[in-house]
């Protein structure tokens, strides 16, 4: 159990000294707390020699032109030092992640992309032909899903020295990445991709609150002020549940100071957890009670619904995802309203948006890019930096237990097919559903949970950890 609780611990980034901790920036993807103290230390040395040039906080040189000479060849150091570090930053991630998976697999099983299905051919499928329309389809709709990584410049965190999350931050880019993608769907549609016309204000318009600053309404910044009472702090590592709870804590905040016709996010944020008691464990719960006083805070009384984003964390199992559950996972990605699942390897969060058979399609925020400032007044501003041509995959048996979906219904009527969906999902689930429904808190200890009262179903429950 306590390792279950552990996993919502925020654990700190280790380094070789602590007068390093906070102003460099090891080039590696996240990595949880237990094993990779002497990984952390190898590559936080990468930047020793070019910390003058890499952090704008340290003292100049007293010699004008010294330091014109250390700045130039320090930036000649700091390149080569990171063109050598980038290929370490994929080796190392695929040890984490495991093998660098492409591609489609060549098989002919139906692919879902949050909640459109793409039928691949034989011929598509073998390779036989490069002209197959549902393969492009596929891959220009995956390739359109909006991207958050790693960035470097920002200005720094408060009281600290950090201007790049590298090492530590995919949680947040993964949660980041799930938020604009909703945002996205509330906008423009589902259907839309980035190579079809769009008005191109609503486009910038989603990607512009996710800036790297503090007068960005979801920037990373933000969301670690935020979530300060779920342990989020600037080099520190968290797991789905706190991410989710940062997530509810900045939506009510932006609500409280903004007007309900001027939100930046147009949706209440809505998190299904377990019961209140917290006596039993079990599947969480999501009370449409509950969503309704959720949707009536957001237009502050005046409507009695509104634009809903659901929100479960999951714990499904101890070291590894639980088989019986993975059945399920995969349903959910068939669900018109899913936006996808928070959820990687131990300590390397990534964005899963499809499935095909057992393997899970993701966006992969451990990549290293310049910040880029993105607003409606520059429609000219490169965007590729938030978007992805690899297609990557893993065996959705290998993820972390701890992850958590995300569902965006646009009115009651899209939440009311949700609930039928859902509830249609745990009833097929053999006993171990990912979550269930119920219309009021009366009927919440009325044997919801999916599990028998008998003494062998209890066993069933060992897996979950209430959240």
């Amino acid at each position: 159990m306590k390792a279950l609780c552990d996993r919502f611990v925020p654990q700190q980034c280790s380094s070789s000294s602590k007068s390093d901790t906070h102003d460099k920036s090891p080039l590696v993807s996240d990595s949880g707390p237990s094993d990779n103290k002497s990984k952390f230390t190898l590559w936080s040395n990468v930047f020793t020699s070019s910390s003058s040039v890499s952090q704008p906080y340290r003292e100049s040189s007293t010699s004008g032109h010294k330091q014109v000479c250390t700045t130039r060849n320090g930036w000649t150091a700091f390149v080569k030092r990171v063109s050598m570090a980038t290929g370490a930053i994929r080796r190392f991630q695929e040890r984490v992640l495991g093998p660098n998976r492409t591609g489609l697999p060549s098989t002919t099983s139906d692919v879902w992309l949050l909640g459109v299905c793409y039928k691949i051919s034989e011929d598509e499928a073998s390779g036989e032909t490069n002209t197959g329309c549902v393969l492009a389809a596929f891959q220009q709709d995956f390739s359109s899903k909006i991207l958050m990584t790693y960035r470097r410049g920002f200005e720094p965190f408060r009281d600290t020295t950090y201007t790049s999350d590298v090492n530590w931050g995919c949680m947040i880019r993964s949660s980041q990445m799930l938020f604009a993608q909703a945002l996205l769907f509330h906008r423009v549609g589902r259907s839309w991709t980035k190579k079809s016309e769009l008005p191109e204000q609503e486009y910038l318009e989603t990607l512009e609150p996710f800036g790297d600053s503090e007068s960005s309404a979801f920037s990373i910044h933000n969301l670690i002020i935020a979530g300060a009472s779920y342990g989020l702090a600037a080099g520190s590592w968290v797991g789905p549940y706190a991410i989710c709870r940062a997530w509810e804590s900045l939506a009510c905040k932006k609500r409280k100071q903004t007007d309900s016709k001027n939100q930046t996010l147009p949706m209440a944020v809505h998190i299904v957890s377990g019961s209140e008691d917290g006596e039993r464990g079990g599947a969480p719960i999501l009370c449409i009670e509950d969503a309704t006083k959720s949707c009536l805070e957001f237009s502050k009384g005046q409507s009695e619904w509104t634009p809903i984003l659901l929100l479960v964390p999951l714990v499904l199992g101890l070291d590894s995802v639980n088989p019986r559950y993975i059945p399920s996972l995969i349903a959910t990605f068939t669900f018109p309203q899913s936006v996808g699942i928070l959820g990687g390897k131990p300590g390397a969060s990534t964005y899963i948006v499809g499935v095909q058979e057992d393997k899970g399609f993701y966006l992969d925020p451990h990549e290293v890019q310049q910040v880029v400032t993105v607003n409606k007044e520059t429609p000219d501003v490169d965007t590729s930096s938030y978007h992805c041509n690899v297609i990557r995959y893993v065996p959705l048996e290998s993820l972390d237990p701890s992850l958590a979906l995300g569902f965006y219904c646009r009115d009651k009527d899209d939440f009311d097919d949700f609930c039928l969906r859902a509830s249609k999902l745990a009833e097929d689930s053999n006993g171990a559903p990912l979550f269930t429904i119920t219309q009021t808190h009366s009927t919440i200890n009325q044997n919801n949970y999916g599990f028998s009262d008998d003494d062998s179903e209890d066993e069933r429950e060992d897996d979950w950890q209430m959240l």
